[in-house]
């Protein structure tokens, strides 16, 4: 015992003062940036220099901003001009999921990449349930639904049944490339390009996969948990 408590006083405090500290490694790769009159369509971004390009074939050079969720799939058509970041859920949502969100995670054909950037929420750096939001094993206990993976054929029903069994009213949340727009798998007959396609989708959360911070700005962004006003000096 006195081992462990030697041990977590020399580690000391580890977790975020999240938005107002938001540490990125060196290499991340963060929002797109565009100038006037090129566009580039978000949710389809993999975020490598090998694979996007704008709708001119030009390369794409990458921003350290990780804030890039929306609410709406056409918002995230980037044009160079300003961004519109997700919208908070309307007043009676927020009051029922503001304080206690309980979300089930569904892995719809994914890679596992995007699944282990949200079971990565939960460490001690980021502490989801800080913020009062939980994973949950049954979607009955759920306030609503993770899709990560282009929802392939063979997880259609299941999806939607996973779905139904969430009681009302509920949000769905897209992460990451494949469940936004089938990612690298995009146009295979196999593979459904995207949660939207199969369920109604809440919140868009872009990246491939997204980090971490990208998708807890996104579910505070969906609370109405974030203000503009805070977010000087945060993404180092």
């Amino acid at each position: 015992m006195w081992q462990i408590l030697k041990n977590r006083w020399k580690q000391g405090y580890r977790t975020l003062k999240f938005p107002e500290e938001a540490l990125l490694p060196e290499r991340f790769r963060g929002r797109p940036v565009l100038t006037k009159g090129r566009q580039l369509d978000l949710g389809r971004c993999l975020f490598s220099p090998d694979a996007d390009r704008d709708q001119a074939g030009e390369p794409v050079v990458y921003s350290r901003d990780y804030r890039m969720a929306v609410r709406r799939r056409e918002d995230l058509i980037l044009t160079g001009e300003e961004f519109k970041l997700a919208e908070a859920l309307d007043k009676n949502m927020r009051k029922l999921f503001g304080r206690s969100l309980k979300l089930r995670a569904v892995c719809a054909g994914s890679c596992s990449g995007c699944d282990l950037e949200l079971q990565a929420l939960n460490n001690v750096i980021f502490d989801l349930s800080r913020f009062g939001i939980q994973f949950v094993a049954s979607p009955r206990h759920a306030d609503g639904l993770v899709i990560t993976g282009p929802v392939t054929k063979n997880m259609e029903l299941a999806l939607k049944k996973t779905y139904e069994a969430v009681p009302n009213p509920k949000i769905v949340i897209a992460v990451g490339a494949c469940a936004i727009n089938g990612g690298p798998f995009e146009g295979s007959p196999e593979v459904n390009n995207g949660a939207d396609t199969v369920l109604p989708v809440d919140l868009y959360i872009p990246g491939c996969p997204p980090h971490p911070l990208t998708i807890l700005d996104g579910f505070l962004r969906l609370l109405g948990r974030i203000e503009e006003g805070r977010r000087k000096g945060c993404a180092r």
